[in-house]
């Protein structure tokens, strides 16, 4: 006879078990449902800035290196040379200048003076030409002396120093004038404007040094140099030629017929509002100018007339209604100045935007598309300060609702990636020019902050690539606490949302820039929170960003730095007494500390979620010790948030509860740890406790030390709680439990029976998942069975059955009332449930209450 084969060895799990290695879609949302999870929290709160300031009284930024939030504004700030038209052919200027001859004696002439001391030094001579210059009226006012029409000249020293007047002699005029003499009305339009900046009048009160002839205007013009001007803005051009080779054209006949009748009436009348008049009506003639000049096609820098137009604008600046210096400042942005003008009109927008009253007002014509045309023509190495004012104006105006809508359409965003591209392209030399460009760094990421909370802006950050540009900005300015506080602020609004999740994680070297800043700026709470925030957001639903993330080297090194940073502050925060609340939140929120302790423990939950990065996270005994020192220090109803992410990352880890890991070596302490979670009436504590438990109950020490402290008692009153998910979290307690035949009493004693049959009936028809826990918990319990109605109680044998036999026909389960809201998609999960996860188990469970079920009952046997 043939020995007969050997049998299998009894698999080591129940029959309604799947084996590991089949993956059933049911099985892994169960896994979802009831271990590993992406936590969720608030994003950091951001208090809104009382006071419109450029940098705010938070800037890291010296006071020195930045233009002033505060100054004083006015006509005589306008610089009437730069009304010049575009200048024709140049000359180069001579290095030095021969003193003249002396001219032949004239009856009428002034006597020759005296040469200075300075050969390069001008020499004042008194000519029919300075007469005529001296009594001819100046664009602020003022009355222009000699030659002094050019910026930086002479008309500088003039100005301020009557006693120190200097004129050029009579023979350098005509070198530069050509042989041509120019009629009396072209010398009252005279001046610069051939795109170079000017150099800025001094303060009246202060000293005046001599100035050598080629120091003149005349010679930086022509060369373009870039100066340092009184308000710390670097001097040049503004990005443009700065002027048209060949000789310049001469105003045709239509041209002039054209201006005499369209805008010299206007003119005239605005003239008349100089020192007075009605503002409104001053209002409608900007209105009107500025579309006459755009029709004639006399906007910009190649004006004829452009001098005449820019003279009367400039008088008129005196004005102190926002509506109308608005009307003025439209106009001169759309003739193209440049220089200390462009500064000035910058202010000007500036100093309207500070008053919130004003935003509606900058909605009103083309004013926006002109702001943002001139913004986006800039050149900040030569227009640095004009650049700050402007970018801090339009900053302003992103804050306020209605008007960020209309930058979105108007092209402000794409205005801006156009800018951080060139600034990104930009090579940084020196301190000094790295804190100028932060400057403007600054504005633009505070006004991209406010875009990107509208929901239109979100999927054009993308198509722009200011994702891109921006992360290159946080690589190259990493050192900027305040250019890198408003990234983090842009990143977390967009990061809100899935699909800017996957973009900015598929951005290069963006996890790498997040932890290097984390490092920098580790004692900065208010970077550090909201960076990581932002990658709680990214590693929450996509695991190649999770992968991405732990792949830097030194990353998991990077994370626990910062959680012992501010588990250290935290406790000499606790230890001192101090009262560290956030102020300014609606509602008592947690610390600052905390806040960060919050995200960044989301960070590490999340991470676990992949296995590979699970296991080494739960192997780490630095981490798992603070977790549980929060649970042992903190209280879940001061500190809830803090609290439930912590043991929500517990349960993560205890998931992978392996040999020598971390979670393993203290199970036990963990275990008792968390009981003070059951005694609360914090609900939400309660389960994040019991799901702990779930997994920690699957080795016996743990289910002995749960038993001797009267966890499954507490376990079976919660089945009483109402609460679909308090009730599943127990059963999966209660499902290990009741594995060990020593603890099975404790269901009987406290009614357990009834209640999971109350359970069977009021969810299981909505909830496969919890009804096929309820059977497995039956099943596990009566293993040892004699007797139906002796293990389960007679009433509740008979109302199992006839639930196990209802719930097991497929049209009753399957009955359209329940699942008719659902998608397709639902009902085919919910008939995978049923038929994989419920049927085996219930049918095993009804088979086995029939078998034992009769009508008679046993006796005990005699003694």
């Amino acid at each position: 006879m043939e020995p007969s084969p050997p049998r299998k060895p009894k698999p080591d799990r129940a029959f309604y078990e799947a084996p590991d290695h089949v993956q059933t879609s049911a099985k892994i949302i169960n896994e979802a449902r009831s271990s590993l999870r992406a936590l969720k929290t608030n994003r950091p709160f951001t208090p809104r800035q009382e006071e419109r300031t450029l940098f705010g009284k938070s800037s890291s930024r010296s006071p020195d290196n930045r233009p002033p939030s505060a100054f004083s504004l006015g006509s005589h700030h306008f610089d009437g040379s730069e009304s010049r038209p575009v200048s024709g052919t140049r000359l180069t200027p001579l290095d030095h200048v021969p003193e003249p001859k002396s001219p032949p004696t004239i009856k009428d002439s002034p006597p020759c003076p005296k040469p200075p001391p300075d050969p390069n030094r001008p020499v004042r001579r008194v000519t029919s030409r300075t007469r005529l210059l001296q009594h001819s009226s100046s664009i602020d006012g003022t009355t222009e002396v000699s030659l002094g029409t050019k910026t930086g000249s002479l008309q500088d020293i003039s100005s301020a120093q009557n006693d120190h007047e200097v004129s050029m002699p009579d023979f350098e005029r005509r070198v530069h004038s050509g042989p041509k003499e120019r009629t009396s009305q072209f010398l009252e339009e005279r001046g610069e404007g051939d795109g170079s900046e000017g150099v800025p009048r001094p303060p009246s009160s202060a000293p005046r040094s001599p100035v050598k002839m080629k120091d003149t205007k005349r010679e930086s013009g022509y060369k373009s140099e870039s100066r340092e001007g009184s308000s710390g803005s670097s001097r040049g051009s503004s990005g443009g030629k700065t002027g048209s080779p060949g000789k310049r054209e001469e105003e045709t006949t239509e041209e002039a017929t054209y201006y005499n009748q369209k805008v010299l009436p206007i003119m005239e009348e605005m003239g008349g509002h100089i020192k007075g008049g009605d503002d409104d009506r001053l209002c409608e003639l900007c209105d009107q100018l500025y579309t006459v000049l755009h029709k004639g096609q006399m906007l910009g820098r190649m004006c004829k007339r452009r001098a005449s137009v820019l003279k009367t604008i400039f008088k008129l600046l005196d004005k102190e209604g926002a509506k109308v210096m608005l009307k003025l400042a439209r106009l001169i942005l759309a003739l193209k100045i440049t220089g200390n003008n462009l500064t000035s009109v910058g202010k000007l927008l500036f100093k309207v935007s500070r008053d919130e009253h004003n935003d509606l007002l900058f909605l009103e014509g083309n004013l926006l598309d002109v702001i943002i045309d001139t913004v986006r023509t800039l050149d900040p190495s030569t227009s640095h300060d004009a650049m700050v004012y402007c970018l801090g104006a339009v900053k302003f105006l992103s804050g306020n609702t209605t008007v960020a809508k209309q930058l979105a359409t108007r092209g402000c965003l794409q205005a801006y990636a156009q800018l951080l591209k060139t600034l990104n392209k930009m090579p940084v030399e020196g301190t000094k020019s790295r804190e100028r460009l932060g400057n403007v760094l600054i504005q633009i990421t505070a006004s991209l902050r406010n875009l990107a909370d509208t929901n239109t802006t979100r999927e054009k950050f993308e198509e722009l690539g200011l994702l891109e540009e921006l992360t290159k900005v946080t690589a190259s300015h990493c050192q900027d606490r305040d250019t890198m506080l408003n990234v983090a602020r842009i990143f977390s609004k967009l990061t809100l949302h899935t699909d800017c999740c996957v973009a900015l994680a598929s951005v290069p070297s963006i996890f790498k820039c997040f932890l290097h800043l984390l490092s920098l700026h580790l004692q900065r709470e208010g970077l550090v929170v909201r960076i990581c925030f932002i990658l709680g957001n990214l590693t929450a639903k996509n695991d190649e960003a999770r992968i991405s993330l732990f792949a830097v080297p030194k990353a998991l090194d990077t994370l626990m730095a910062v959680f012992k940073a501010y588990m250290e502050l935290d406790l000499k925060t606790s230890e001192s007494g101090l009262s560290e609340q956030s102020s300014g939140t609606p509602e008592a929120g947690p610390s600052k500390t905390e806040d960060v302790l919050i995200k960044l423990i989301r960070v590490i939950a999340n991470l676990s979620i992949n296995e590979d990065i699970g296991h080494k996270l739960a192997a780490s005994h630095t981490c798992l010790e603070w977790l549980m020192q929060i649970i042992d220090t903190k209280d879940v109803t001061s500190s809830e948030e803090l609290v439930l992410n912590t043991v929500a990352t517990i349960n993560n880890f205890s998931y992978y509860l392996t040999k020598g890991s971390a979670i393993a070596e203290k199970q036990l302490q963990l275990a008792k740890s968390l009981m003070k979670l059951l005694l609360t009436d914090h609900m939400e504590g309660l389960v994040e406790a019991s799901r702990v438990y779930g997994n920690l109950t699957r080795q016996k020490a743990v289910r002995d030390l749960l038993a001797q402290n009267k966890v499954p008692e507490i376990m079976v009153t919660l089945l009483d709680s109402g609460s679909r998910e308090v009730v599943y979290s127990s059963c999966g307690v209660l499902i290990n439990l009741m594995a060990d035949e020593n603890k099975r009493d404790s269901l009987q004693l406290e009614g357990g029976v009834k209640k999971l049959v109350e359970v069977l009936r009021d969810f299981g028809h909505n909830d496969w998942q919890l009804a096929t826990m309820v059977c497995q918990i039956l099943w596990n319990y009566s293993t040892k069975i004699t007797s139906s109605n002796a293990c389960f109680g007679e009433q509740e044998t008979r109302e199992l059955s006839e639930l196990l036999v209802l719930y097991l026909d497929e049209e009753t389960a399957m009955d359209g009332s329940f699942t008719s809201s659902l998608d397709d998609g639902m009902q085919d999960y919910l008939r995978d449930i049923w038929e994989t996860e419920f049927c085996p188990v219930a049918s095993q469970l009804l088979s086995r209450i029939e078998k034992y079920q009769s009508e008679f009952e046993l006796l005990e046997a005699p003694s």
